[in-house]
């Protein structure tokens, strides 16, 4: 049995608390939105492929927070360069949740590699990732996110549907603003005035 996307995604964004997300190009951004829309949540509007990479530097730029990136397969296997950089970086707040539905949801539903046997945990597992796996039942991921020490890599095969959109602000600017205030407060004021 496959899960449901959107009960995953809610499940990990439950009690959140500081939980800094950034969600992949479409589905996934529309997944974090159907949950709440937040100050702390990053989604993507473009950069496809690049999920990953933002939450790495997210990461890297506030050890001392958990960053969960939440996105598609499809968007995994285009950055799946990332899946080597944050091997090589470790860091331990990261986690990566790859919302697998086997398809590229944006273009038609067209199957994906994972269709056809790419296991995404493997090559996270072989990139250096402390934990990496499928999950293709309930389980509680809010220990790998809010706990375990990464970088983390969690595969969740959900089933192949459409969904309604609930579409974030599509406004990039206040979403970089809104997320940096959030994270920074006062001082993400004094930073954007210097020259």
């Amino acid at each position: 049995m496959s899960l449901r996307r959107r009960e995953v995604v809610k499940k990990l964004l439950a009690k959140r608390g500081g939980l800094l997300v950034v969600a992949g190009l479409g589905s996934t951004a529309w997944d974090i939105t159907a949950a709440g829309d937040h100050d702390l949540s990053f989604p993507l509007w473009g950069a496809m492929g690049q999920a990953a990479m933002i939450g790495l530097g997210l990461a890297l730029a506030q050890p001392k927070r958990r960053v969960l990136v939440i996105t598609g397969d499809g968007e995994m296997l285009m950055g799946i360069g990332s899946l080597a950089t944050i091997g090589v970086q470790q860091p331990k707040n990261l986690t990566v949740v790859v919302i697998d539905n086997e398809r590229y949801g944006e273009t038609g539903m067209q199957a994906t590699h994972t269709a056809h046997g790419v296991d995404l945990a493997a090559v996270a597992r072989a990139c250096g990732f402390r934990t990496s796996k499928v999950v293709t039942k309930n389980a509680d991921l809010r220990k790998v996110v809010h706990e375990t020490t990464g970088p983390n890599f969690l595969q969740v095969k959900v089933s192949a549907e459409k969904l309604p959109l609930m579409l974030p602000p599509k406004d990039g600017i206040l979403l970089k603003e809104r997320f940096r205030r959030s994270l920074l407060g006062r001082s993400a004021d004094v930073l954007a005035k210097k020259p």
